[in-house]
């Protein structure tokens, strides 16, 4: 069952619960084309999966709904300079090994997207699940149609940490906390869940349309 989404209702509600009041002509335009790319392929589905979707890159971008690089750093040479104090200072206490500094070939694999991708094994499994080659380019998941596609894909599939979309919301589990676990564990997982059910609140269908959930 396809069902296009109330766009006026969306937008009215989420500037209000989310963003002050008020959207940037940026986060209009990636909150646009997570629920474009949602709706071209996934509408039948859950819509909570697209509220958690969203409720992630939300978070992941520091609220911009653009693709950044870790640290919100305009290039990568200051991303890997802003990572490396960090670690040296002890503040990345969990990296065994900074995964950030530039292999042979130059590249590094600092964390890009609407999701952060880091390490190079993550931007291989990315490749093959997208068609796209990030490990020759990985700057391509600074695009937003490659970061959508990247954020829906990797957390239906399972793809960050082997936990999935369907999981954690499912017919019979509403678990707006653990589904953080699809993407980082534990970190922050209660405000990501109070996001997603701020999303969640305002995906509602046309009236034209019927019903969202089958």
């Amino acid at each position: 069952m396809v069902v296009h989404m109330d766009r006026t209702f969306f937008f009215d509600v989420v500037q209000e619960a989310l963003f002050k009041g008020a959207m940037t002509q940026p986060q209009v335009v990636g909150a646009t084309a997570i629920l474009d790319a949602w709706e071209r392929r996934f509408a039948h589905a859950d819509r909570r999966w697209l509220a958690y979707i969203l409720a992630t890159a939300y978070h992941e971008t520091a609220y911009t709904m653009q693709p950044v690089r870790e640290t919100l750093a305009e290039s990568d040479v200051r991303a890997v300079e802003i990572l490396e104090t960090a670690f040296a200072a002890g503040r990345l206490s969990w990296v065994k090994t900074p995964y950030w500094r530039p292999d042979e070939d130059g590249r590094s694999w600092l964390g890009r997207g609407l999701v952060q991708l880091t390490h190079k094994r993550n931007y291989e499994a990315m490749s093959v699940l997208t068609g796209i080659d990030l490990v020759a380019d990985p700057d391509r998941a600074m695009e937003m149609d490659v970061a959508v596609m990247i954020l829906i894909e990797g957390m239906l599939q399972g793809s960050f940490t082997g936990h999935k979309l369907e999981d954690h919301l499912n017919a019979t589990t509403e678990d707006w906390v653990n589904a953080r676990r699809i993407v980082n564990g534990m970190d922050r997982a209660e405000k990501l869940a109070a996001y997603a059910v701020a999303f969640d609140a305002a995906i509602r269908p046309d009236a034209a349309s019927g019903r969202l959930r089958g």
